[in-house]
Parts: C-alpha cells; structure tokens; sequence
C-alpha cells in the first residue's frame, strides 16, 4: 500500500469518527454541525416541541443557518450542543449568557425527538454538563427556568440538584392563558454530592 493511498484511507477512517465532546452514561454532547440544519428545522417548527419553549414564530432555513454561522462568533457566552444517542441526534442543550465574573449561567435543552422523551436522555446529558460547568469551566451556579405545567422538564431538573428560587408570576402566554414560570438554580456544591453518587450508579 502506498503512502498516499494509507493516507486516503486514514482519512477517510477519520471523517468516518463520530465527534465527542462530552461523554455520558447514555448520551454523547458535540458541537453542533452544518448538516444538523435540516433536523434543528424541524424541531423548531414542531408545535408539541416549542410548547415548552419561548420561541413562536416559524423558523425558516436561512434563520437556521444564520445562527449556526454565528455560534463560533459567541462560544465566550454562549455554548450549544447537540445531543446524541448512539449517532442519532436528538435534542440541544448548552449554556447562555455566561458571566465569567459572577461565574453563572443559564441553561437551556429541548430533545426535539419526541420518542426519547421521558427515558432519561435528558438527565444523563445535563449530570454531564453540569460537570463541564463547575469542574472544567469552574462556574459556580447555573439557572434555568421552566414554565409550570411542563412537569417533565421540572422533575428532570430536580433530579440534576436544582432547587426554586422563584416564580414569576403569569409570565409565559400559551393557548389562550398567561402561565407561571419557575425559576431554579443549582450550585456546585450540592451538585457535587449528586454527580458523585450518579457516577457510582
């Protein structure tokens, strides 16, 4: 085999590894891909996905791709992921508004594939960004907020160590009525305790 045909064939075998960035227990977290545009499209456009989102307007290729081309330009503040399964993926989670100074940040998630809903997916993604944040990023708290009656998202938070800090009242309108939002937090010492325990089990 000549030198510039193993070369070819390295390369190849390269392109061919799935990126990891973060690994957990079921779910693997990398960088978001060009090729993801078509998926993100339509997750974003799906009604039972964006109930439990702030976004309501139709998303459009072109919005889709001018987010991703600025993503690279806002990794100090701001840094999504994708989450997979097995090479499939399934949903967004990252960081907004970093703030390197108060060392916090919010987070925020979707699986835009609604037959992983509910399996646990979303938990082993966050315990591992979580870990990112406090043991490589050295943050020291991170928010998230939750509207009331999305009691999947809530119970998964809780089990990551979150606690209510909050409500804003009749914040978030959805079908015809204004709706609580829920304001939680968790910070590095008492997620250190749960990350130990998840780790073991």
């Amino acid at each position: 085999m000549t030198q510039e045909v193993k070369e070819t064939k390295e390369t190849r075998e390269d392109k061919a590894k799935p990126i990891v960035f973060l690994r957990g227990k079921r779910v693997v977290l990398r960088p978001i891909l060009r090729e993801d545009i078509s998926l993100i499209l339509r997750w974003i456009n799906d009604p039972e996905v964006t109930q439990y989102l702030k976004t309501y307007l139709p998303k459009m290729e072109a919005n889709e791709n001018e987010w991703i081309n600025n993503l690279h330009k806002e990794t100090d503040h701001n840094i999504m992921l994708m989450i997979v399964v097995e090479e499939k993926p399934i949903g967004i989670m990252g960081f907004n508004n970093i703030d390197w100074k108060d060392r916090i940040a919010i987070t925020g998630a979707f699986i835009g594939e609604k037959e992983y809903w509910g399996k646990g997916y979303g938990t082993d993604a966050k315990m591992v960004l979580l870990d990112y944040a406090f043991n490589i990023l050295n943050l020291r708290k991170i928010c998230s907020s939750v509207i009331c009656f999305n009691e999947r998202s809530h119970a998964y938070l809780v089990k990551c160590g979150y606690v209510q800090e909050g409500t804003l009242a009749q914040q978030v309108y959805f079908q015809g009525r204004y709706w609580d939002e829920i304001i939680m937090a968790v910070f590095k010492e008492n997620f250190m305790k749960l990350w130990e325990e998840y780790q073991k089990s």
